[in-house]
C-alpha cells in the first residue's frame, strides 16, 4: 500500500505548478524565447535562486512544457479515436478534428512543439516518446488499412521509414509509413498556417478547407 504524499511533496508539486503556468503566460505573452525564470521567480515573490530546487535551468522547463503538451495533445487524440468500432475512416477524421481543435485552443503550446526551434535549446530525448505518441495517435488507428500505391520504398530511405516505424510502435511497411508521414506532416502544416493568421481574407474561417483536406488525405491513405 503506497503512502500518501507528504505535506512538504504537496507543496512542491503545486509550486512546480505555479511554475508552469506562470512559464506558459510568457509563452503566450512573447514567445518562448523569453521565459525568464528570474521573471517567474519574481512573480512568486521568491528569490531568484529559490526557483533553480524546482528546475535547473530554463531548458529544463521548457522540456517539461514541451512534454506536457505533446502529452495533452496525445491524450486528446486518442480520446477521439477510442472508438474501436468505427471505421478506420471515420477514426482518422475523428483524429484530425481532434489535432485541429487542440491546436486552435492551445496555439501557444502548438507553436512550442511544432513551431519554429528555439534559439539555445536542444531538446533532449525525454521529449522523444511523447512526441512519438501524438504521431501513434492519429495513425495507430489505420494501421492494416494503408493502402500504399506503388512498390516500396529501398535503400536509405527504406531503412529510414522501417526504423521510423518501429520507434513509433506501428506495424506497418515503407511503404505506408511514407504515406502516413506526408500526411501528418500535411496537417501539421496546414494547422501551422492557419494559426498563424495566413488564411485571414481568404479561408477564413478554415472550417471546411481543414474538412475537405482531411477527406482527401484518407483517400490517398486509400482508407
Amino acid at each position: 500500500m503506497s503512502r500518501p504524499p507528504t505535506p512538504r511533496a504537496i507543496a512542491r508539486a503545486e509550486t512546480l505548478g505555479r511554475i508552469k503556468s506562470l512559464a506558459l503566460a510568457q509563452l503566450a505573452d512573447s514567445g518562448a524565447t523569453t521565459i525568464s525564470l528570474r521573471a517567474i521567480a519574481r512573480d512568486l515573490g521568491i528569490v531568484s535562486s529559490a526557483i533553480y530546487r524546482y528546475y535547473g535551468s530554463r531548458d529544463e522547463l521548457l522540456t517539461a512544457l514541451i512534454v506536457d503538451a505533446y502529452e495533452d495533445l496525445a491524450a486528446a487524440v486518442e480520446s477521439a479515436t477510442d472508438h474501436p468500432r468505427r471505421g478506420a475512416r471515420r477514426r482518422f477524421v475523428d483524429g484530425c478534428r481532434a489535432l485541429r481543435d487542440w491546436a486552435r485552443s492551445e496555439p501557444h503550446r502548438w507553436a512550442l512543439v511544432y513551431g519554429s526551434a528555439i534559439p539555445g535549446y536542444v531538446a533532449p530525448q525525454d521529449t522523444v516518446a511523447p512526441a512519438a505518441r501524438v504521431v501513434r495517435a492519429l495513425c495507430g488507428p489505420v494501421v492494416g488499412h494503408v493502402t500504399p500505391p506503388g512498390p516500396a520504398p529501398r535503400g536509405r530511405l527504406g531503412s529510414q521509414l522501417e526504423a521510423t516505424a518501429a520507434a513509433l510502435d506501428l506495424a506497418v511497411d515503407p511503404s505506408a509509413m511514407l504515406l502516413l508521414t506526408g500526411a501528418f506532416g500535411r496537417l501539421v502544416g496546414l494547422l501551422t498556417l492557419e494559426l498563424n493568421g495566413h488564411f485571414v481574407g481568404g479561408l477564413d474561417p478554415a472550417d471546411e478547407l481543414w474538412l475537405a483536406l482531411v477527406e482527401r488525405e484518407a483517400d490517398a491513405l486509400g482508407l
